[in-house]
């Protein structure tokens, strides 16, 4: 590895945040160039970059010879992995899985409660200025002590739910690709997460979904979208679930399927559900899901937070280190499993 490393990036971060990234070596080499487009960036740019941190701006591999290692600003990276650019053997991607985990989980938690306690059902009650006399048996909640959570996915995101459910005296149960190694090997911020994987009862293939569904209250859906897991979901795992069990998707549109989703909806089969991603991203006004009383809808921003900036930084500048040491990086884009 030469000794100079020159770091292209594409995003645009304050100077504080930039400063922090080049006290991490000497060795390191930044330019800061904001762009929309690989257009917006200068030939020579390009022609020198060997690590490249972006969101959505890519080379055409032909300008970049000597770009070794793609970081990118975001968790989900399916949208680049098309790219001409991807295709390059030797290459190393890297996303940022972990960096929205503490957001996400407090979303799903939020999510959980508002489903649990009746909120949207409360609500529509609110707009009629109405004091029901059955309001016991209306508002009838859910609650998650003593219930039963099942988590799919058990990344980073998965890990902080489950972490945040502890004080809660929920059961945990979790369902990730592979069972034989519960432990968590990707990058996870000191006190956050499930680093060893204890904290679930029993952890599933993803292959037995619907086993881990029949024991659940509560599903939280947090994979990342691959060939494996589009229409992960389907309609004989809704219909696994118990009666009345309700359901949380922070994950990717085309995880669960929709129209089972909201014929499980419509049956009641689910008493509620709380949508942050769907096939067709906006939301169509024409979908039934937004006036159905027992949805909560969000416009994709589970993800969203003013600190996000700060902890991109934080996991970019550990993989700048691994980088420079010659050691494995966090968050390595593997082919074979999609993400």
């Amino acid at each position: 590895m030469n000794n100079i490393v020159n770091v292209l990036i594409t995003h645009s971060f304050p100077e504080a945040l930039i400063t922090t990234l080049r006290e991490v070596s000497p060795r390191l080499r930044l330019t800061v160039h904001p762009a929309r487009k690989p257009e917006d960036i200068p030939p020579e740019e390009w022609a020198r970059a060997e690590v490249l941190y972006t969101e959505r701006v890519l080379p055409a591999p032909e300008q970049a010879p000597n770009l070794k290692w793609v970081q990118f600003h975001l968790a989900g990276i399916e949208h680049a992995l098309d790219h001409p650019l991807m295709s390059r053997p030797e290459l190393i991607v890297t996303s940022l899985s972990g960096a929205a985990s503490s957001q996400m989980a407090e979303y799903a938690l939020m999510m959980l409660l508002a489903l649990g306690h009746r909120l949207p059902d409360l609500f529509a009650n609110q707009m009629k200025a109405e004091w029901p006399k059955d309001k016991w048996e209306r508002f009838s909640p859910k609650e998650l002590r003593g219930s039963t959570v099942g988590i799919v996915g058990y990344g980073s995101i998965g890990r902080q739910i489950a972490r945040l459910l502890q004080p809660f005296g929920a059961t945990v149960l979790a369902a990730k690709r592979d069972v034989m190694h519960p432990e968590d090997q990707e990058y996870t911020p000191e006190g956050m997460g499930d680093p060893k994987g204890e904290l679930f009862k029993r952890l599933y293939p993803t292959q037995a979904l619907r086993s881990m569904f029949r024991e659940c209250d509560f599903v939280v859906v947090c994979v990342p979208l691959t060939p494996e897991t589009r229409n992960l979901i389907t309609k004989e795992e809704l219909d696994a679930l118990p009666l009345g069990a309700c359901l949380v998707d922070i994950s990717r549109g085309g995880v669960v399927d929709h129209a089972a989703l909201l014929e499980a909806l419509q049956s009641r089969k689910l008493s509620g559900a709380a949508l942050d991603v769907f096939p067709e991203e906006p939301l169509p006004p024409t979908s039934p899901l937004w006036k159905m009383p027992n949805v909560l809808i969000t416009p994709h921003i589970s993800g969203d937070s003013p600190h996000y900036n700060e902890r991109a930084v934080a996991l970019f500048a550990e993989n700048l280190n691994r980088y420079l040491a010659g050691l494995p990086l966090y968050n390595r884009y593997d082919p074979n499993r999609g993400y």
